[in-house]
């Protein structure tokens, strides 16, 4: 009795995957691929439409302030319809809204921000000169909390139900739930202006003295700057906590965890080498999104110890209104927030890769 010969695939039947040959690689790999590119796709699309909104927005949403910038730009000076009408004429005030509002989008999609009322320069200008102050107060910030809310949270779940997890949440949640700009106040009082005995220890406001150079310019910057970390560091050092230790708690119930104790592992070595590296998934998502909400945040704070970065700019443009100057500010805080979100929704993936799939 002969073998059966095996009929030969149809022509244009899809092959085994397991085979050689072109179609080898169409495999889960491929599609998971095709999958993330789409992902991917998603959430740059929701991103520009993001900003497109915040740029419609911002346009009309200051034109509700109460106030004439003209009459702010004639100083409080007696002048003529002529000269009131020139002004307007400069800025275009003069034009209809809904020509106004097209030649600020046409703009504003190619960098140009308009011209500050009360600068008479460009606004991009202002940004970028007041920019490094900003960073320097925020990046420092930033990197402070979220090293303090990812040690102590890390900590707490560890030691849960203790004393000092009691502690730590109940102190994380009080700070969290402060005003920035009465801790600020609170803290200018209490070690800038001195209560009783307690004399003054740090400068009630600004960036520097002035008249300093090199190294002892540097320290005069960060005496500065002690107070309006503190204010942030105190705020915003809670929630990184929290979301750590709840996404530890999480985890600890894990069998692989049991399993590793069960091989000898020290606690700590067991804690530090698979659960908190686990347990970190929700809290990067969380450091990319409190990047750009601190940037944008930091208007309080700084208006409060006269710090010269965005936010006093932001507030001194409110005071007129400077309608370019504000615009543009709430357009670069709305966009660190909406890049840092979408940052995050992009690199997730990689931390999970069951996101994006």
């Amino acid at each position: 009795m002969t073998a059966e010969a095996t009929p030969a695939p149809a022509e244009g039947a899809a092959a085994d995957p397991g085979t050689s040959g072109p179609a080898a690689g169409r495999g889960p790999r491929a599609r998971s691929g095709a999958a993330y590119l789409r992902y991917v796709a998603g959430k740059l699309a929701g991103a520009a439409v993001s900003l497109l909104a915040v740029l419609v927005t911002s346009f009309f949403l200051f034109r509700l302030i109460p106030g004439d910038p003209v009459k702010f730009m004639t100083g409080g000076r007696p002048v003529s319809a002529q000269q009131l009408a020139a002004y307007r004429r400069e800025f275009g005030l003069d034009l209809p809204m809904w020509q106004q509002f097209t030649h600020y989008c046409g703009k504003a999609l190619t960098g140009d921000l308009g011209t500050s009322y009360q600068f008479r320069a460009p606004v991009i200008d202002k940004i970028i000169e007041a920019l490094p102050n900003t960073l320097l107060l925020t990046g420092t910030a930033f990197v402070l909390y979220t090293a303090l809310g990812i040690v102590l949270g890390t900590r707490s779940a560890w030691r849960h139900g203790r004393l000092g997890d009691r502690l730590n949440t109940g102190l994380a949640l009080t700070l969290y739930s402060v005003p920035s700009f009465w801790l600020g106040l609170l803290l200018i009082i209490v070690l800038s202006v001195g209560v009783g005995p307690i004399p003054g220890l740090f400068p009630t406001g600004g960036m520097e003295s002035g008249g300093k150079e090199g190294f002892a310019y540097a320290v005069d910057v960060a005496h500065h700057l002690v107070l309006p970390v503190v204010t942030l560091v105190a705020v915003e050092y809670g929630q990184t906590l929290l979301v750590t230790r709840s996404a530890l708690l999480d985890e600890m119930g894990g069998d692989y965890l049991t399993t590793a104790r069960a091989k000898g592992l020290r606690d700590d070595l067991v804690r530090r080498r698979h659960a908190v590296p686990n347990a970190l998934l929700p809290t990067v998502t969380l450091i990319f999104v409190n990047l750009g909400r601190t940037v944008a945040g930091v208007i309080l704070v700084e208006t409060v110890f006269s710090w010269p970065g965005l936010g006093g700019l932001f507030y001194q443009g409110l005071s007129v209104p400077d309608l370019p100057l504000v615009q543009g500010l709430f357009f670069v805080f709305a966009s660190a927030v909406i890049v840092m979100n979408t940052l995050a929704d992009l690199l997730y993936p990689l931390f999970d890769p069951r996101v994006g799939r």
